[in-house]
């Protein structure tokens, strides 16, 4: 087994989500008492988002760089970053590591391409929703359109995610927005609906929508166990 190394605490909440993922999914393909071996190295979400809000991505280029090489540096042969949103700084993370990275989108966009969808929703933070890192990996390397909320559905989204979901809070009332807003992207041609946001699958599951949804959680965990028990 391969040492995995994460780098998390955007938020750590769902960097809890993907450390228990990963260890229940590395015991159910080994058995016995497996567990995963890897490293994290959290990150003090507070200032990332001040400095996502500022616009000030040169900064948080080199705050994830500096996490990938202490990640390296200890000994992970691979790394992912546990959130949707930093992979803006993926360019940053990959130049300054010799190890392979683990993109989100890409995971996302197999799974995607294995269901033969070929137009799909994208929710995530207004970042994720309206910056072109994620939607032209899926569309360039995987050919899938991708459509995305109104301006004041976006608004919604985003602040959902960091008004509540990112602190803890679940609310049903938000569900509900959530919801409506997919029902609209599905009656706009989407035939499935990614939570493009570590927070998102805390309060959307298939249960709540009609068409698929591709939880990149899950998505991104499982190519990491893939990764480090295949290769």
């Amino acid at each position: 087994m391969k040492i995995l190394g994460l780098i998390g605490g955007m938020s750590w909440e769902s960097s809890i989500v993907y450390y228990q993922l990963i260890n229940e999914l590395v015991k159910e393909k080994l058995g016995g008492f497996h567990s995963c071996k890897n490293v994290m190295f959290t990150i003090d979400f507070d200032k990332t988002v001040k400095l996502q809000h500022e616009g000030k991505w040169d900064e948080l280029d080199l705050i994830m760089a500096d996490a990938a090489q202490r990640l390296e540096k200890a000994g992970a042969d691979v790394i992912i970053l546990c959130t949707n949103t930093m992979h803006l700084c993926s360019k940053a993370i990959t130049d300054s590591i010799t190890v392979p990275f683990l993109h989100i989108a890409e995971a996302t966009g197999m799974a995607i391409k294995n269901q033969n969808i070929k137009k799909i929703a994208l929710l995530g933070t207004r970042f994720t929703m309206e910056k072109d890192f994620y939607k032209d990996i899926l569309t360039n390397q995987f050919g899938i359109e991708v459509i995305i909320p109104n301006e004041q559905e976006r608004t919604k989204v985003h602040n959902i995610i960091y008004n509540e979901l990112v602190q803890g809070q679940i609310k049903d009332e938000s569900r509900e927005v959530y919801k409506n807003i997919i029902a609209n992207l599905e009656n706009q041609g989407a035939e499935g609906v990614i939570l493009g946001c570590t927070e998102i699958p805390l309060l959307i599951s298939d249960s709540d929508v009609n068409i698929p949804t591709f939880a990149t959680t899950n998505i991104h965990a499982e190519k990491a166990v893939e990764w480090i028990l295949n290769n």
